[in-house]
């Protein structure tokens, strides 16, 4: 990975968080990874979405402290408990960058987590791109690699489910583990897509109440 080199006229993205309770360390830490770990130019803005938490500390203190930030960061109010996906539309739906980039609450970028995703968009809008998520454990916080030997896939009972990649896709990528997967499915949490595609194929469906429903439902 650290011999590739990507061009710098890439599109800009806004970065779109959803919380509900977090706590400020996870939060706080996933912003400030986006910020300290991304091209500042490839970042428009930061789009926090409050799915009516209930912390004090998540009102008026997250406000003031992301004032001082050096990315434009916005913090929008859901009126009343919505869900990811409503909560997640309406930070869309604000977003002004050209590119939207989903992410969790409670994750970190790494160094370089951003050029490749954008770089699959510019050579072809229509992609939507999901990074590898690597884990932080939760018993001594030692950071574990994910593996890029699995894909998306689902069950006939439709649920999402991580399977081996096929040869097939092996053999396309000739050896070279940088380049994409081809996957049927993809993971909800986190991806970048297109603004203007992500309107074409109908957003999400505003309907889905159920965790694990977006992950199938936008692949479709």
């Amino acid at each position: 990975c650290k011999t590739k080199v990507y061009p710098d006229n890439l599109p800009t993205t806004s970065v779109v968080i959803v919380f509900h309770n977090e706590a400020w360390s996870t939060l706080l830490r996933t912003v400030h990874s986006v910020i300290n770990r991304s091209p500042r130019h490839m970042i428009e803005e930061i789009v926090l979405v409050d799915d009516a938490s209930e912390r004090d500390f998540l009102k008026r203190p997250l406000e003031s402290y992301v004032k001082k930030l050096k990315v434009p960061v916005h913090v929008i109010r859901m009126e009343q408990r919505s869900g990811l996906i409503r909560a997640r539309l309406k930070g869309a739906a604000v977003s002004k960058g050209q590119v939207i980039t989903f992410l969790d609450a409670h994750c970190e970028c790494t160094a370089g987590w951003l050029e490749p995703l954008l770089a699959r968009i510019k050579h072809d809008r229509r992609t939507v791109v999901c990074p590898i998520i690597d884990v932080i454990s939760d018993d001594t916080f030692e950071y574990m690699a994910g593996s890029d030997m699995t894909y998306g896939g689902f069950n006939w009972k439709l649920n999402f489910r991580w399977y081996p990649v096929p040869q097939r896709e092996m053999d396309r990528r000739k050896g070279d583990r940088t380049l994409p997967v081809r996957t049927p499915t993809m993971a909800g949490g986190l991806f970048s897509i297109d603004r203007d595609y992500f309107q074409e194929i109908g957003t999400y469906d505003a309907g889905m109440d159920i965790w694990g429903g977006e992950n199938l439902e936008i692949s479709f």
